[in-house]
């Protein structure tokens, strides 16, 4: 029997399966946008726990908080937040090398050309001051090194502010958005999903929990996990590994005692067979060491990151197993699949949050009028596919762009990378040029610090850059570098800001 459009009912019911960060930022987001529109439904156990330890973010998490109208210094002071300027990046280049990837630009534009092409133009012809380098032109990398923070919608002389993200304990995070949600009418089930029912068409039209309890809906939201309880365990809709460019696929995670500086960003930091990310909260520091099971034993994996804490284990190390890729259907038929039942991209770029926000948005945006609309579900899925392969490039070239020693890190640095990662990395290489797609989520600037930071040149910089004098670029630079410095002497301390607005109780 064929299945008609016209047959297929009007979503009434969203019903969203599975807690944590996704399924809450889910429910929250939903509900300020449908309000009592629809009803909201989320089912989750208390027995089955979260991934979630401690998250760090990108600038984008401010489009959420605005959505749902939370006030930004209340949210920090109950998730035990701090402010996040960059991701420091040590030994990914060389052993003893570090960079920066800053949120924000650099510098600022002059004439048609790029502000990196008057730079390594003074490079070139030997202008710049001993010891000069692209971040010092970048306000969120000078206070990130400072350990300075505030909140600046606008510098004087630049075109942007300080752009900043979050750090946060996630637990707490899903305590706030639950919370937050059930204010605004969203109903919370408590019960084991046992069984996913469908209808004769394949659409999902019920959870069965705890023995005999169904809950019904039109729409599903799958916030169930790696396991994908309703995408992949009901609907089968496939999974495409990463693994052979990007191999990681364990991790152990721990908490550590709070160290002095409280940092300004987040560090990740190459080890023989992965890398070990730190956190800082301002209650604690969360520790992950992310490997290849295929290079490294767990066993050593636990003794290498708990080597390498800066304070005192506050737990036993947690370990996590996971797969690197994507659902090859992120919405089949009436579900939507988001967070780590869409797919699994490595914390290195803090791009976990923002996934399930530009999941979100993205349903929201093609939001269907009936159950069946393979047209929206379509689209969707191209753009979601868009999106993790773009990021997926940005990831691959953190390990292949390496100059270690280590066999893993020889592996990578020999592997075949993807076609469009190589295109990307050659127009840099020979032009210093950089392509990025409009709905990229990364931007130029930051292809350019990852690519700068591990060592790629270009051989030649944009003729534009030459319309101007020697004197007139040497002029532009100093002005751009002293406005950065000036501004970010007077920023505070971060601990201090924090201190001042939005410190949590506990801390």
């Amino acid at each position: 029997m064929e299945f008609s459009v016209t047959e297929s009912p009007a979503i009434k019911k969203i019903v969203i399966v599975g807690g944590g960060t996704a399924g809450w930022m889910a429910a929250a987001t939903c509900a300020r946008v449908f309000g009592e529109r629809l009803d909201i439904t989320l089912v989750e156990s208390e027995e089955i726990g979260i991934v979630g330890v401690g998250e760090a973010t990108i600038p984008q998490i401010h489009l959420l908080t605005q959505l749902l109208g939370i006030d930004e210094d209340d949210f920090l002071r109950r998730i035990n937040g701090t402010f996040k300027l960059a991701i420091e990046f040590v030994g990914w280049g060389k052993p003893g090398e570090s960079y920066l990837h800053a949120f924000g630009p650099i510098g600022r534009g002059l004439g048609m050309a790029e502000f990196q092409h008057y730079w390594w133009r003074a490079q070139a012809a030997g202008r710049l001051p001993a010891g000069d380098h692209l971040w010092n032109y970048s306000p969120a990398a000078v206070a990130a090194r400072a350990n300075r923070f505030a909140r600046l919608d606008r510098i004087e002389g630049l075109p942007h502010g300080l752009a900043h993200a979050f750090h946060f304990d996630a637990a707490l995070v899903s305590r706030y958005l639950r919370s937050h949600a059930e204010k605004r009418g969203v109903r919370r089930i408590e019960g084991r999903i046992q069984n996913v029912l469908q209808d004769e068409h394949g659409f999902i039209s019920a959870l069965q929990i705890d023995g005999e309890r169904r809950i019904e809906g039109d729409f599903f939201i799958d916030c169930s996990g790696f396991r994908g309880l309703v995408i992949e365990g009901a609907l089968h809709a496939g999974y495409e590994d990463w693994t052979h460019w990007l191999p990681c696929d364990r991790a152990m995670a721990v908490p550590c005692e709070s160290a002095s500086p409280l940092l300004p960003y987040t560090r990740a930091s190459a080890r023989a067979a992965g890398w070990q990310w730190r956190i800082p909260l301002q209650h604690r520091i969360g520790n992950g060491h992310v490997y290849s099971s295929a290079w490294m034993s767990d066993d050593e994996a636990t003794v290498l990151l708990l080597a390498n804490l800066d304070g005192k284990p506050l737990a036993d190390p947690r370990p996590l197993r996971f797969t690197t890729g994507r659902r090859r259907k992120f919405w089949d038929k009436n579900c939507v699949a988001l967070g780590l039942a869409s797919g699994f991209m490595e914390p290195l770029e803090s791009t976990s949050i923002h996934l399930v926000q530009s999941g979100l948005s993205r349903l929201l945006t093609l939001f269907p009028p009936q159950r069946h609309c393979s047209a929206l579900a379509d689209e969707y899925n191209r753009q979601c596919i868009f999106e993790f392969e773009r990021i997926r490039d940005f990831l691959i070239l953190h390990y292949h762009l390496n100059g270690r020693d280590e066999p893993f890190w020889q592996d990578r640095r020999n592997m075949r990378i993807p076609d469009s990662l190589a295109a990307k990395m050659e127009l840099f290489r020979e032009e210093g040029r950089i392509h990025r797609e409009a709905d990229e989520l990364f931007t130029e600037v930051a292809w350019l610090q990852v690519m700068t930071g591990q060592g790629l040149r270009p051989r030649r910089h944009h003729p534009l850059a030459h319309l101007a004098s020697d004197a007139q670029v040497e002029e532009f630079l100093q002005l751009v570098r002293d406005r950065v410095g000036k501004t970010v002497a007077m920023l505070p301390d971060h601990a201090e800001f924090i201190a001042r607005h939005c410190r949590a109780e506990a801390a």
